[in-house]
């Protein structure tokens, strides 16, 4: 009778406990305009009945303010009546209909640039659909298509098709060619969102290469046209745990890009390419932010002039020139040191110094490439950047480096959003 009488008053008891768990009555959403009520409810770990979770409404404010159409998120709780409470989620939107602009000019004269076009809030569902123009000695255009929360808060498709031609050096027994290169592609992936700081991206490309002799040195071991066509298999995995403050960025991310390529040709034979970028930011007092950026990259070793790595102006080292080498491995940091220098409401003015720095394998090489001096090359530089804190990604750079290195070169490169 009393061991009853003890489970019955130690059941009342849990019941009552339970009861008085903080529950959420209702989520509710303000200053949205353009997004959909639905698709933020839809993202959000919170919903009306869930216990009320300081944590939860942590990641659903992070996550939103990782969407290119938010500038910044904040949460407000409220006491309605007994053990139930509102929760507001209040969004600053981003005006989300942004032109992109890439341009690049090397102490050699060489002048290239690439204008696009993009709608990041597509149906106010964080849906990114558009396209480029590109000019680098040969026309090229691009369309693309990315919805990662088409489904549901996981699961998501993006489409991809270029069309790119370009000039390309080629480099063989110390000696260069230039070839008309172009590469035409269509690609389909889909998205898996694991949980808050893990996604997935998994598909396949297919394209087709070609290549036409158009000047410089020539070797009978190395075909002067080509055509192939060729099969991409994709896998990314990326881990983010980056937290952002209108145009301050703190925390890390890992970035992990792996291809296996198939080949209808024996002079572009298959291979594996694999590459992990990795992200530090940190907060430097009240208006200063320190980014990096490690790229680690390793392709198999093949002894051919059109290896995947490039050395390029608009990827890694910022006034190096136009693909001025390539290679089988790549080892590249670039840090930066980024200080406000005037900020009233909308407009914020950035200075940065910076320092780019990378080594590659040579093809068909080895890992002590990696150590010889003609393939470092260090460029530091300084550069400006003029944001507007309300448009996604409106943020205009200028950047000069200059090399320290040999046989270096020195140029501007101009772009839209920071470099990395």
């Amino acid at each position: 009778m009393k061991k009853t009488l003890i489970f019955f008053l130690f059941g009342i008891f849990a019941i009552n406990s339970f009861g008085q768990d903080k529950v959420v009555l209702d989520l509710k959403v303000q200053g949205n305009k353009k997004i959909k009520t639905a698709f933020i409810k839809k993202m959000a770990i919170m919903r009306a009945g869930s216990i009320l979770d300081s944590a939860a409404i942590e990641k659903d404010i992070r996550r939103l303010k990782r969407l290119p159409s938010v500038a910044h998120a904040y949460y407000q709780v409220f006491h309605s009546h007994d053990n139930l409470y509102n929760v507001f989620y209040n969004v600053e939107e981003n005006f989300t209909i942004i032109p992109s602009a890439n341009i690049y000019t090397s102490n050699d004269g060489e002048f290239a640039y690439r204008l696009g076009l993009y709608e990041f809030n597509l149906l106010g569902r964080s849906m990114t659909f558009g396209g480029f123009y590109q000019k680098d000695i040969y026309s090229s255009y691009g369309i693309n298509f990315r919805a990662p929360y088409l489904f549901n808060r996981q699961f998501g498709v993006a489409i991809n098709h270029q069309d790119l031609t370009t000039q390309e050096p080629v480099f063989f027994n110390d000696d260069t060619a230039d070839y008309k290169y172009r590469n035409n592609s269509y690609e389909v992936l889909g998205l898996y969102e694991i949980d808050f700081q893990n996604r997935l991206e998994a598909g396949i490309n297919y394209f087709s290469e070609d290549y036409e002799y158009k000047s410089g040195a020539t070797s009978e071991n190395v075909p002067q046209t080509l055509h192939v066509k060729k099969l991409l298999y994709k896998f990314i995995y990326e881990y983010n745990d980056l937290d952002y403050d209108y145009q301050y960025v703190s925390g890390f991310k890992s970035a992990l890009n792996f291809q296996y390529v198939t080949s209808t040709s024996d002079a572009l034979p298959e291979f594996l390419i694999g590459r992990n970028d990795f992200f530090y930011y940190e907060r430097v007092g009240s208006k200063g932010n320190w980014a990096n950026r490690m790229r680690i990259g390793f392709s198999t070793n093949n002894d051919t002039p059109f290896a995947p790595f490039a050395v390029d102006n608009n990827i890694n080292i910022r006034g190096v020139g136009n693909v001025i080498d390539r290679g089988t491995g790549a080892m590249v940091l670039n840090t930066e040191y980024r200080h406000t220098l005037y900020e009233k409401g909308w407009f914020c003015l950035q200075g940065n110094a910076f320092v780019d720095a990378g080594t590659w394998r040579n093809p068909g090489g080895d890992l002590g490439d990696f150590g010889k001096s003609q393939n470092i090359r260090v460029y530091p530089g300084v550069g400006l950047r003029f944001l507007h804190k309300q448009i996604f990604n409106a943020i205009f750079r200028i950047d000069y480096g200059i090399g320290v290195t040999r046989d270096s070169a020195k140029g501007l490169v101009f772009g839209i959003g920071q470099y990395f």
